[in-house]
């Protein structure tokens, strides 16, 4: 089964005084969508029968994102980004772009900037994974670290960008960037329609905000479900506070979505405002979903992934009856990480 556009926007349509409905954000995905496909790839809904059951009549697909280009959905947003600033202002490819990422959104800015001809500088936390680094530097990043934190990173790159006169993109307070990443609402409903529950991993929140945007305003049954790592959930006690808050972070396996926020944070009106509930995941369970993802569907996966796939399986008996679906958001595992995981976990 497949919704055309005119079925997306008379649903869109029908659900509009449910919410306050006009931040443009749902056009803004479809065009997105419709402005990234000749730069991304269509990732595949993978059917997982260890994760379904058919007693307790649940079916689970992965969306993944893992399999995408640079390893992460993170390229959608950057190309989304990139191409509208081509749009409204060509001498970027002069001016140039300064970024601040943990690693997955560095990767795909560098992408988009090296396809787009746009010189690209990117900031990333002294302590950033050793393995996402060593892919930034492998395909010749300019590369900047700074602060201990990722909103440290982010706050410099942002200043020093206003500096020097040109552009800031941020890893995800950014509509643009957000929009970018609703594209894969778009194509879970091409492909599933039926289904009544997603499970995303947070960190900044830019992922599940353009996707809980996208599904609130097409199908407002489907709950969606925000999965983040108990060692580092600000976006969580940030919407159960009303407001952005600080939350001290610890080591998590989940890198791509540790750290904090900024305070004027896009995402945090959506997450407050679109995400149904939120689970959060001890680094066990994060652990045994990568290895889950290794072993019985030959993927590897990374952290962030492996919190919305922990998630599920931890809380299997809340999904009784539904149709499944968990967002794998990213590949990017390093070998070291996966030797560590494998050490300590396995013999559980």
């Amino acid at each position: 089964m497949r919704y055309d556009r005119r079925i997306y926007l008379y649903l869109a349509k029908l659900t509009q005084k449910r919410r306050t409905m006009d931040d443009g954000y749902p056009q803004m995905i479809l065009e997105a969508t419709k402005r990234i496909k000749p730069h991304i790839w269509k990732t595949p809904l993978l059917h997982s029968s260890y994760l379904s059951d058919s007693v307790k009549k649940i079916s689970v697909f992965i969306k993944l994102e893992s399999d995408q280009l640079t390893g992460s959905f993170k390229v959608r947003g950057a190309f989304n980004k990139f191409l509208q600033l081509l749009e409204t202002n060509p001498d970027i490819r002069k001016t140039g772009v300064y970024t601040a990422s943990s690693g997955n959104h560095g990767l795909a800015c560098l992408e988009a900037a090296k396809v787009l001809g746009v010189p690209l500088t990117i900031y990333c936390q002294e302590g950033v994974d050793p393995g996402k680094k060593d892919n930034l530097l492998h395909e010749g990043a300019k590369l900047v670290l700074h602060g201990n934190d990722c909103v440290e990173a982010e706050l410099k790159s942002r200043s020093d960008a206003e500096a020097n006169g040109t552009t800031y993109v941020s890893p995800y307070n950014d509509r643009t960037v957000v929009a970018g990443q609703g594209s894969i609402a778009v194509e879970i409903f091409e492909e599933f329609p039926e289904v009544d529950a997603v499970l995303v991993p947070v960190g900044g929140g830019g992922l599940i905000a353009g996707i809980a945007r996208y599904i609130k305003q097409v199908k407002p049954s489907t709950k969606v479900y925000g999965c983040q790592p108990k060692n580092s959930k600000v976006m969580y006690e940030s919407v159960k506070a009303n407001k952005v808050i600080f939350e001290e972070s610890y080591p998590t396996l989940s890198d791509a979505t540790a750290g904090g926020l900024e305070e004027s944070t896009v995402t945090f009106q959506l997450c407050r405002d679109f995400v149904d509930e939120w689970i959060m995941v001890e680094e066990e369970d994060i652990a045994k979903a990568i290895m889950f993802m290794v072993e019985k569907h030959h993927k590897i996966v990374e952290g962030a992934a492996g919190v919305s796939i922990g998630a599920y399986m931890t809380n299997m008996d809340k999904f009784s009856g539904q149709n499944v679906v968990i967002i794998s958001c990213g590949a990017n595992l390093s070998l070291s990480i996966m030797h560590d995981i494998v050490s300590k976990y396995k013999s559980k």
